[in-house]
Formats: structure tokens, sequence, C-alpha cells
């Protein structure tokens, strides 16, 4: 920590912190709770964050802070004032956030607080942590915010406080520190400002003020706060019921003995793994442990992002891993019962598990290119969102709604109790009719939305969704081939087309046949067609999982009827290292990053070049007893490597994004 005395000597001091380095601004008079303060200076997500009297600004933003900072010294010194810092009062310096409980709070605040990006210390009162994670986030949460409330004398008396829902501090007086987050707001640095509730933030501007203001301070216990807001606002029904009740508990007792999401995230998938493996043993004790084992991967995997919200520790890794992780569990349970079944009495339900992989797969698309359309489109209203707003104003209707559309909660309780009491045959007939129930739900809700909103799409949603689209070499040709004008239906029903076009044509010929070659090369014209404009009709988002139902289910179809050993399992596989392709895209998106390398997307073929291969595949080594196994086997091996590679490199590199799910539950 450093201390400045005005405007010049923040100057200063900024210029002494490491260019890679966070800081932090507090003014000298800011009263509120602790928790206020970390989430204004230690999340990793954003360039700059503030609350009143606080703002922490990331390394990307630190040239636009010390322009304002200049600035303000030069005004500063032009109305000869001599002050107008963030800080008015000097203070010693604090040692690390472990040792700040043995201090005694001084009269001042640090102006400017450093913390290494990514970094933090323990909160104080719990153990002190060693090191750092994997992601670059320690357990605590918040170096700057601890130190800050503990030298503004906040500390001691903040954490076990209630106020009425409702209280606010008076406005307070003129604050520097909010001047620079004005300026970083003036000069395009977009500056997050958390939503805070019944916590306090003020800067009082005099003693009865203050009085005031700690008297709020002291109505609010921050920690049931802190607790309540680790949960998602959006969850299941079962999570919200079921789950989130104790383990939000379970992600405080983690909290304090320094664990940190990723290492829950990780003790999820490994007891995914193991009910994975139990479910194979084709045994009912087996069945049965996997039910219970499954949910309890469950409640870790909400203990992951509940412990990440209240700690805010949003590391590089986090998303990545638990969205990866959430999908590896699901489809290695789906695999666990396959080879159960085979086990226990023979039946081959590799088919069904595909189905479902494939099903749920698409599902997720449709989420992720819907979103991506529509989140940032202008003039974005239409009836049917209208009568969805209405609806969410009856209370059960919106429990209703999130049942039908079977979240990750409902749908893993489903699993699991239908494998511990029934077979593996049985989950897979209800999984399948369910989740395809839900996506008729959900896909025709959201193409209604589309064709009664007057929405303007941005160029940044055409370019997500064609980075989502996944295309390849082939149809890039056709696409520069046939350039055309901006269409209101055309990219869509193309897509359609060929989608159509190659599925029927795969399951009409059936395996060995050369008519779905021709079916798949139609299809990559097609797809070119359909992106050899912007992305910007009022339906181009589903293209993505037109695209995504096509190669799927063409790999489903040729494996299903080749009737050759080993050939669903290899397209299980295969398909498996292509949906952990698609899913990197999707959260690279989502963390502003764009799609992976281009030349990664065009040395493993894109969907339609994938699709060309596997039905040429499929007629060139029909005659071979194991051949067509063997290719799949092959391509899906080369795919998961170069994916799985470069996916790794830059998911642990320091450009990655710190991003995190906070939408609610994935369908």
């Amino acid at each position: 920590m450093r201390t400045a005395n005005d405007a010049a000597g923040v100057t200063a001091e900024l210029a002494a912190v490491p260019a890679h380095e966070r800081v932090a601004l507090v003014d000298p008079r800011f009263v509120g709770h602790v928790h206020t303060l970390r989430l204004a200076l230690t999340d990793p997500r954003f360039p700059a964050a503030a609350v009143r009297g606080a703002l922490s600004v990331q390394p990307e933003a630190r040239t636009a802070l010390a322009r304002a900072v200049t600035a303000a010294a030069a005004t500063a010194r032009t109305s000869g004032s001599g002050g107008g810092a963030p800080t008015a009062a000097p203070a010693r310096a604090l040692g690390p956030a472990e040792s700040l409980e043995r201090e005694t709070a001084p009269t001042g605040v640090p102006a400017t607080v450093p913390g290494r990006a990514g970094q933090a210390r323990p909160p104080l009162g719990s153990a002190p942590r060693p090191g750092a994670d994997a992601g670059g986030v320690d357990a605590g949460a918040a170096s700057s915010a601890d130190a800050a409330a503990h030298a503004s004398g906040e500390y001691a008396e903040s954490l076990s406080r209630t106020r009425p829902s409702g209280t606010t501090a008076a406005p307070g007086a003129h604050s520097r520190v909010d001047d620079l987050a004005a300026a970083l707001d003036a000069e395009g640095v977009p500056v997050h400002r958390p939503e805070l509730g019944v916590l306090v933030a003020a800067v009082p501007a005099d003693a009865l003020s203050r009085a005031k203001a700690q008297d709020a301070v002291d109505a609010v216990d921050d920690e049931r706060v802190r607790l309540r807001s680790a949960v998602k606002s959006r969850d299941g029904f079962f999570t919200t019921f079921c789950i989130s009740p104790y383990s939000r508990y379970i992600a405080r007792w983690c909290a304090r003995r320094g664990l940190t999401p990723n290492q829950v995230t990780t003790a999820s998938l490994l007891t995914a793994l193991i009910a994975a493996a139990c479910a194979a043993t084709g045994t009912r004790p087996g069945f049965v442990s996997a039910g219970v084992l499954l949910i309890a991967s469950f409640v870790l995997d909400c203990t992951d992002g509940q412990l990440a919200r209240y700690s805010l520790q949003y590391s590089t890794l986090g998303a990545w891993l638990d969205a990866t992780f959430d999908r590896a569990k699901e489809y290695a349970y789906y695999a666990g019962l396959a080879l159960g079944a085979a086990r226990a009495d023979g039946d081959d339900v590799w088919a069904l598990a595909l189905g479902a992989m494939v099903l749920q797969t698409c599902r997720h698309v449709v989420d992720f290119a819907f979103n991506e359309a529509n989140h940032d489109a202008t003039g974005n209203t239409s009836p049917t969102a209208a009568l969805s707003g209405r609806l969410d104003s009856v209370g059960w209707t919106v429990w209703v709604r999130r049942m039908i559309v079977l979240p990750i909660g409902e749908r893993w309780a489903m699993i699991a109790v239908l494998t511990a009491f029934t077979t593996p045959r049985i989950t897979f007939y209800v999984l399948l009719v369910g989740c395809a129930l839900a996506a008729c739900y959900t896909t025709a809700g959201r193409v209604l939305r589309s064709l009664t909103r007057r929405a303007e799409r941005t160029d940044r949603a055409a370019h997500a969704l064609a980075e989502l689209a996944d295309t390849g070499p082939l149809a890039e040709l056709v696409a520069k081939a046939a350039s055309r004008g901006p269409s209101s239906y055309l990219a869509p029903l193309s897509a359609a087309l060929g989608a159509a076009a190659v599925l029927a044509g795969t399951a009409a010929a059936g395996f060995g046949s050369w008519v779905p070659v021709g079916c798949a090369v139609l299809y990559a014209v097609l797809a070119g067609v359909a992106v050899a404009a912007p992305l910007k009709g009022p339906l181009d988002w589903l293209v993505p999982p037109l695209f995504r139902a096509a190669e799927y289910g063409v790999i489903l179809i040729l494996a299903a009827c080749s009737e050759v050993n080993g050939a669903l399992p290899a397209a299980f596989g295969l398909i498996a290292a292509v949906a952990y392709h698609h899913y990197d895209t999707v959260y690279r998106i989502r963390g502003g990053t764009g799609a992976p390398p281009h030349l990664l997307v065009r040395a493993i073929g894109g969907h339609e070049g994938r699709t060309v291969a596997v039905t040429a595949a499929a007629a060139l080594l029909h005659h071979r007893n194991q051949g067509f196994t063997i290719a799949l086997t092959a391509l899906a091996a080369a795919l998961a490597l170069a994916v799985l590679t470069e996916s790794i490199r830059f998911w642990v590199s320091s450009g990655a994004p710190a991003v995190h799910d906070e939408t609610g539950e994935p369908a």
C-alpha cells in the first residue's frame, strides 16, 4: 500500500507501481462494509470497478487512470487549492493481509492500494494461504479490499451486523475518487459498478453524516449478504430448493480453509468419473452408488460457483474448467451407463447414449447462438417477450417454465434416480424424450420471439454467429464465390436445406453407399451460401445449431447403421472431441477474445469438411471389418489432440479472460 496526500502525490505513487499490477484508490472518509470494498476492488473481470469513494483499475486501464489523475493534479495547481486528492491524511504502510489483524487501524487510507493482477490474499480472519491457485487467484477475496477496509477503521466492527432492507446512507461529500471514475467512463473505459443492495458505501461530509453512515453499516450483517449473493439469482427449481440452501455453507467452509473454486470443480469432476465407473459395473449396487455420487458431484458443481461468488475468485481458468468439466461429467456418465448396460445383460444402448449427447449439445448451441444474436441488439422488443415478462410476475409460472426446459439440476436428478431404480435403457429413453420436449419448447419460443420482434443485430453479433458456425475451407470457397447481400431468411433456409439433405440422404442410403458423400458435398455448398453474408437476419441464429445437428447426426446415423463392432463408441469419442471444440469457442466468445485461431478451424476441416470426411470413410471402408471404427478413432484422436493443445495453451495464458457464468443454469 502507498499513501498520497494530493493529486500530484497520487500521480507519483501510480508511476512507482509496476504497470502489470492492479491499483485501487480509496477516499479516506469512506465508510462501508468490507464486502462492498471486495466487490469494488477485487473482481478481475472488469478493467475498472467502483463504488462510492473507492475505485480499482486493472493494468489495461492504468494509462487512462494516469491521464485522469494528471488532469486532476493540473486542475488542482491551477485552482491553487493544493489538494483535491483521493486522500487527505497520511497513513503508515501496512504489512501483508495476513498480518493486518494484528495492526491498529491508522487514521488515513492508502490512496493507491496495489495488488497483482489476478492475485488476492485471504480475507482477514481466515487462515493464511501459502500461494495462489492455478487460475492466479488465491482463496480469499481481496488484498486491496481487506487492507483498505482495515485501514479505514471499518473492518473490526463490520462483519456481524444487520440492517433493515432499504436503509441507505446520506448522499455524502464530494469525492475526487468518484471524479476519477467518471473520467474513466468519459474516456471510454467501462467502469463496473456492482449492485450493493443493502450494503453501504458512503463518503460522509461531516461528523453527523459519518455517524449515520456508521449506524447504517452496523445495521447490516454483510456476511449474511455475502452468503446470499453467493447463490445465482436465476437457478432451476431443484438447485434453488434442494441444493443451494446448504451448498452455500459448504462454499463458506471451503473458503475458510483456503480451498479454491478450481479445486472444488476438480473434485466434482472426479466424483462424477467415479459415478460413471460405478455405473459401468452393470450391477444394481453399482447403479445405486452411481446415482448417489452423481448428486454429490452436482452439489460440488454448485459449490464451486458459489465459492467463486462468495470470495470473488473469478479466475482465468474457472469458467473454462466449469463449462468443460460439466460436459465431460455428463457425457462420461452416459458412456458409463452404456458400458453398464452391456455388462448387465448385453443390452447395446450406445446409440441412445450418443443420441442423448447430440441432443444435449445441440440444445446448448441453440441457447448460445440465440443469446449472442440478441443480447446487444437495438430495439429488441416483441409481444412474446412482453408476455414472458408478465408471466414472470406470477411466481409459480417462473418455476414451471424453468423446470420445463430441464436444466442441469433437474436433468441430473432425474438421471440419478432413474439409474438407481431402473435400467440404462429406460434412463436414456426418458432423458431423450424430456430433452426433446424441452428443445422444442425453448426453440419454438425463441423462433416466435425472433419473428415478432423488431431488432437490429450488431456487427459484433453477426461476427459471433459466424464464429459459432465453425465454417471450414470448403464452405469458405463457396461463400467467396457466392457472395451476396444481406437477406432476411436465406441463411437459415440454406442451412436447413443442407442439413435436411445430408441427414435424409444418409439415413435413406445407409452405410457403405456413396449417396451420403454426394449429400455431404451439397451440404457444404449450401453451408457456404448460408454464411456468404453477415448473419444479421431475424432467424440467422439458427444457422450454428443446424450445422451442429447435421454434423453430429450424420456421424450418429452412419455409426448406428454400420453394425461394425466398436463403431458407436468410436463415434461417441469423435463427437465428444468436436463438441469440446464448440464449447471452447463459446466461452472464448463470452470472454471477448473471439473464436480459436482460424488456422486451427481450417486444420480440423470445419463442420462441412468433417462431414464429407466421415461419409467418405464410410463409403470407402464399409467392406473392411474394422476399417470404419479405426477411421473414426483416428479422426477423434487427431481432433482431440489439436483442439485440446490449443485450448489449454490459451486458457492458461495471461491473455485468457476472467469470465464467469452469471446468467443462470445452462439448459
